[in-house]
C-alpha cells in the first residue's frame, strides 16, 4: 500500500489541527498549498495548479506563492473570507538533521489581518464576538492591530444591529444559539461583507472564560476589571480572547486593558440614520467625500483619524463631558499659533498604535523602530507648547504624554538611520553601540589588511623573509615557512601541517584573526539580528506606556483638527442644555456649503422644544431644499453633542439621547420588501425605540402608498409623536401632504414651516428660506419643468390640474373618504361617471331643515378659522346639491 513521504506526512499531520484553514506550508522560498487548498487557492488567486509526487498512486496537487511576496496573496484570500494558517520552518534547513522542523506560527483572518497593505490607515479592523445567552446578547470588540478591547450586553436583535453598524467589524464569532437568535446573518454576510464563524461550545464555558480573562489581565478578580455586572459579556470576552490566543500564537501583550460600556452612554444611531446623514460616506458612491467626517477631518496622523471616526460614530449625551471637548476646541482655536506649532509637530508622527503591535508581534522590521524614534522625537515638543494650555482635557492630554525619551534614546543610540528592511542581512546596528559588532564589521571589509599586516609584523620578528600568510578551505589561516628557514621558527609557532619542502603553523594572535574574519559575515549578521531583537523587546516591554501615550497624541490630533475647521469655517461654539430647547439661528449643512461655491448657501433658524414647538411640518415643492435642511438640523446637533464647533451664527442644543431618520426609500426585492415596506419597517422602528428625548427627522411619509392611505398613516404618526404620553419627541416632519397643515391648532405642539418660493410668471425660484406658515402650492408641474421633462407634458399636466381643480375633488377628499360605501353603490348604477360622483352630495336627500338643524348644533366660539370655512362650504354644497 502506498504510503505518504515523510514530508507530506508532516503536512497533513499539520493540516489536520487547522482544516478550516487553507494551509501555507513553508517549503524554501515558497510558500506551498496541497490537495484541496491547492485547488481552492489556484482558483481565488488565479494562481497556476501543479502536481507533486506524495507517495502516493497519484500526483497531489499543489500551487505556491512566493514568501516575499506573501502579503499579497495572503490579503486576497483573507478579504474573501477565508482563514489562513501560515506554517514556517522553525529551525535553519542548513543545519537541520533530517526533515525541517515546522510549526504553524499564526493564523490569519479577516479581523486579524496585520499587513499594513491590507489595513485603512483611518479605520480600526475590528474583530467581534458575540454570544446569545438566554435572550441577551454578550458582545466583546476589538482590535488587535491597535489594542483596543470593549465588552458590552444588549437585551435586544436591535440594539445589536445597532452596535455592529457602528464598529463595522471585519469578522464576527459567535456561539451556535446565534444563529438561531432570529438575525439575519446572510445580510450580514452579503450586504455588509462579515465574515462570520461559528465556535466550539468549549469556548464559551463560563469558568474557563473567566480563567483567561483573569489570566491575561494579572488579576485577582473580574470586579478590577469592571465586568462583574457583565455576565454574558464576560463570556463574550473570555471567548474572544481565547479564539485570539489560538490564532495569533503570542501572548497578546498589546491588549493591556479591557472597557466596559454601557450602550447608553452614547447619542443611539442606527444603520438608516448613519447612512441617511452621511456621517462617515456617502449614501451612493460610499466615498469620504461628501461625508461629514470629510468636512471634519483634517487630523495629520492615522491614530487621530481613528478616534475622530468614533467621535462622530459615538457622540456624547453627558453634558459635562461634552463641554469638557468643547472647551478643549475652543481654546486651541482661540490659540491659532501654538495649534499651529503642534499639527506641525504631529504631522511626522506615524501610526504609534500599530507600529508597537508589529513590535509586540515580534514583526517590527529596523525601519519601523527609525519611524518610531523619529515620532517619538516629536513628543518633547507638543508636551512644551501643552503647558500653557489650561482646559481640562489638553491638560490631561499633556500628562498622559510620556516623551518615551529613553525608548527614543535607545533605538537611537542602537539603530542607524537608514537600515535596511530585512532584519536578518546586517546593516542595522549603529557604529559604536557594540564593541563586537564593529570587531566583526571591521573583520568583514579589514580582514585582508590585518591579514598583511601580520605577515608583515612576523617577517621582522623572525627575520623569514620568505614567511608568508595563507589560507585554505581545510586548515583556514596559517603560517607557511620554507625548509630553509625552518631553524628560524620562533617557539610560540604551533606546527599545523607538513609539506614536502615547507611546514605550516599557527599562531595565538592568527588563530584569533582567523576566527574573527572566517565567517565574521554570518556572525555579524546574527549578532546584529539579536541585539536588534533585543531593542525591540525592550520597546515592547514599555506597550502601556507607548498606548497611554498614543490615545494623548489621538486626541490632542482631533481637537486640533476642530479647532482648524471651526475657525476655517467660520463655526460658533454651540451652548449646550438639558432643558430640550433646540435653537440654531443662521444654521447651515456642514457638507452642502462645503460643495457649493462663492458662499451662496442660504442659512436658517430652528427652534424646538418640549412644550408647543415640538413638531414642524414642513411643506414645500421638491428640490426646495426640506431634507437638506432637516438633515442640516440633525448633523448640527450631533455635531455639537461630539465635541464640535457648529455652522451657525448661534445655537442652544438641547442634548438627545438619538436621531431617527426616515428620508428617502429604495426596493429591498432581495428579502422581498418594497418601497412602502422598507418606509414602514423604519417608520415602525422609531416609533418604537425613540424617546421623548429623541430628535426625528422625517420625510414624506406614506408616499409609497394610495393618497388616502399615505396621508392617514402620516396624519396618525404625526398625531402619535406629538403625545406626550406617547412619545413626545422633537420632529421636523417634511410632507407633500398639504392637509397636514390642518394640524397646526388642532394640536398644541405642532406648528406649520414652509420653503419660500417666488413665482416668475410660469416658472418659480426657490429661495431656500424656512418661514412660518404651510405652503399653497405644491409647484410639482414647475418642478417637472426644471427637471426637463418635455414642455407637451408638463403643458398637459396644466390641463388637467385645471379640470381637477374645478371639480373641487381636493376640497371633497374627507367626505369621500368618509361615505365610501354609498359612492360604490352610486357607482355600481352607472349612471355617473366619477368625477359626478364627487360633485354629488352623499345623502340620498337633503332638507333645509336638516340644515338649519346642523347649524344650532355648531359651538361657533371654538371653532377655528379654517374649520368655519369648510363647515360654511360643506353646509353650502348640501343645499345646492340636493337631489
Amino acid at each position: 500500500m502506498a504510503e505518504l513521504t515523510p514530508m507530506m506526512q508532516q503536512y497533513m499531520d499539520t493540516k489536520s489541527q487547522y482544516p478550516d484553514c487553507i494551509l501555507f506550508y513553508r517549503l524554501g522560498d515558497f510558500y506551498e498549498m496541497f490537495f484541496e487548498d491547492a485547488l481552492t487557492a489556484s482558483k481565488e488567486l488565479e494562481i497556476t495548479l501543479t502536481g507533486k509526487n506524495c507517495g502516493l498512486e497519484e500526483r497531489a496537487p499543489m500551487c505556491g506563492v512566493p514568501y516575499h511576496a506573501v502579503d499579497s496573496y495572503l490579503n486576497k484570500l483573507v478579504s474573501r473570507g477565508y482563514k489562513v494558517a501560515i506554517c514556517e520552518q522553525m529551525e535553519d534547513p542548513k543545519q537541520a538533521r533530517g526533515l525541517v522542523k515546522r510549526d504553524v506560527v499564526r493564523i490569519v483572518t479577516p479581523g486579524t489581518n496585520l499587513a499594513a497593505q491590507a489595513l485603512d490607515e483611518a479605520k480600526n479592523n475590528y474583530l467581534m464576538c458575540i454570544v446569545y445567552i438566554a435572550d441577551r446578547y454578550g458582545l466583546s470588540i476589538a482590535d488587535v492591530t491597535t489594542g483596543d478591547y470593549f465588552v458590552t450586553e444588549l437585551p435586544d436583535s436591535t440594539k445589536l444591529l445597532d452596535e455592529i453598524y457602528k464598529f463595522m467589524p471585519s469578522e464576527i464569532i459567535c456561539n451556535e444559539s446565534f444563529y438561531m437568535s432570529g438575525m439575519d446573518l446572510d445580510d450580514l454576510k452579503d450586504r455588509l461583507g462579515i465574515a462570520i464563524y461559528s465556535l466550539d461550545s468549549w469556548y464559551f464555558d463560563d469558568p474557563v472564560c473567566r480563567e483567561k480573562l483573569l489570566e491575561h489581565f494579572q488579576v485577582s478578580t473580574l470586579a478590577g476589571l469592571g465586568l462583574q455586572d457583565f455576565d454574558s459579556g464576560i463570556i463574550s470576552a473570555g471567548a474572544l480572547l481565547q479564539y485570539l490566543l489560538e490564532t495569533q500564537k503570542n501572548d497578546l501583550s498589546q491588549l493591556t486593558h479591557i472597557t466596559p460600556y454601557i450602550t447608553g452612554k452614547y447619542m443611539m444611531l442606527d444603520s438608516s440614520t448613519r447612512r441617511n446623514l452621511e456621517l462617515t460616506e456617502t449614501l451612493r458612491e460610499k466615498q469620504k467625500r461628501g461625508s461629514l467626517l470629510w468636512v471634519l477631518d483634517k487630523t495629520k496622523t492615522a491614530m487621530g483619524a481613528r478616534t475622530l471616526r468614533k467621535y462622530v460614530e459615538q457622540p456624547l449625551i453627558e453634558l459635562q463631558e461634552i463641554e469638557k471637548r468643547l472647551d478643549a476646541v475652543e481654546e486651541l482655536k482661540n490659540e491659532a499659533i501654538g495649534r499651529e506649532e503642534i499639527r506641525e509637530y504631529l504631522a511626522p508622527i506615524y501610526d504609534l498604535e500599530r507600529l508597537v503591535t508589529r513590535i509586540t508581534y515580534g514583526s517590527a522590521n529596523p525601519r519601523d523602530l527609525t519611524a518610531f524614534r523619529s515620532s517619538l522625537e516629536m513628543l518633547p515638543p507638543i508636551r512644551y507648547i501643552l503647558e500653557d494650555m489650561q482646559s481640562q482635557l489638553l491638560s490631561q492630554i499633556r500628562e498622559d504624554m510620556d516623551t518615551l525619551e529613553d525608548l527614543c534614546t535607545l533605538i537611537k543610540e542602537a539603530i542607524t538611520d537608514d537600515p535596511p528592511l530585512a532584519m536578518k542581512e546586517g546593516g542595522i546596528i549603529r557604529n559604536g553601540y557594540s564593541e563586537e559588532v564593529d570587531t566583526l564589521r571591521r573583520a568583514k571589509s579589514d580582514g585582508k589588511e590585518w591579514i598583511a599586516r601580520l605577515e608583515e609584523e612576523e617577517r621582522e620578528k623572525t627575520g623569514i623573509k620568505n614567511l608568508k600568510v595563507k589560507y585554505n578551505k581545510v586548515f583556514g589561516y596559517y603560517l607557511e615557512v620554507t625548509n630553509s628557514y625552518k631553524d628560524m621558527v620562533p617557539d610560540y609557532y604551533t606546527r599545523k601541517q607538513t609539506l614536502a619542502n615547507a611546514e605550516r603553523y599557527i599562531t595565538p594572535k592568527l588563530k584569533e584573526l582567523e576566527d574573527t574574519i572566517l565567517g565574521a559575515e554570518d556572525k555579524l549578521y546574527a549578532l546584529e539580528y539579536e541585539l536588534y531583537s533585543t531593542v525591540r523587546d525592550t520597546v515592547a516591554g514599555e506597550v502601556v506606556r507607548i498606548q497611554k501615550t498614543a490615545k494623548a497624541v489621538a486626541a490632542l490630533d482631533v481637537f486640533t483638527s476642530l479647532a482648524q475647521v471651526a475657525e476655517r469655517g467660520n463655526y460658533v461654539r454651540p451652548d449646550t442644555n438639558e432643558k430640550g430647547v433646540i435653537n440654531i439661528k443662521d444654521g447651515r449643512h456642514p457638507v452642502v456649503e462645503k460643495m457649493i461655491p462663492n458662499d451662496m448657501f442660504i442659512s436658517n433658524d430652528t427652534y424646538l422644544d418640549d412644550k408647543k414647538q415640538r413638531i414642524s411640518i414642513i411643506t414645500g415643492p421638491n428640490m426646495a431644499g426640506k431634507s437638506t435642511y432637516m438633515r442640516q438640523v440633525a448633523l448640527i446637533v450631533l455635531m455639537g453633542q461630539l465635541g464640535s464647533f457648529v455652522p451657525a451664527a448661534a445655537a442652544d442644543i438641547g442634548i438627545v439621547d438619538r436621531i431617527f431618520t426616515r428620508v428617502g426609500a429604495s426596493d429591498d426585492l432581495a428579502s422581498g420588501q418594497s418601497t412602502f415596506m422598507v418606509e414602514m419597517t423604519e417608520v415602525a422602528n422609531i416609533l418604537r425605540n425613540a424617546t421623548s428625548k429623541s430628535l426625528l427627522i422625517l420625510d414624506e411619509i406614506g408616499r409609497g402608498t394610495s393618497t388616502f392611505d399615505g396621508l392617514s398613516i402620516a396624519w396618525a404618526v404625526v398625531e402619535y409623536i406629538s403625545d406626550t404620553r406617547l412619545l413626545g419627541a422633537k420632529t421636523l416632519f417634511a410632507t407633500h401632504y398639504h392637509e397636514l397643515t390642518e394640524l397646526e391648532g388642532k394640536i398644541q405642539n405642532v406648528n406649520n414651516y414652509c420653503i419660500a418660493v417666488k413665482e416668475k410668471g410660469e416658472d418659480i425660484v426657490f429661495l431656500r428660506k424656512i418661514v412660518k406658515g404651510g405652503a399653497d402650492k405644491s409647484y410639482g408641474i414647475q418642478v417637472a419643468k426644471l427637471a426637463g421633462v418635455p414642455d407637451i407634458v408638463t403643458n398637459r399636466a396644466k390641463e388637467i390640474v385645471e379640470e381637477l381643480s374645478n371639480e373641487d375633488i381636493t376640497a371633497r377628499v374627507s367626505e369621500i373618504a368618509a361615505k365610501e360605501n354609498e359612492t360604490k353603490k352610486l357607482a355600481k348604477m352607472k349612471k355617473y361617471d366619477e368625477v359626478d360622483i364627487a360633485q354629488m352630495s352623499l345623502f340620498d336627500t337633503v332638507k333645509d331643515d336638516d340644515v338649519l338643524e346642523e347649524l344650532k348644533t355648531i359651538d361657533v366660539g371654538n371653532l377655528t378659522p379654517v374649520d368655519a370655512l369648510n363647515t360654511i362650504y360643506r353646509l353650502q354644497n348640501k343645499l345646492k346639491n340636493r337631489w
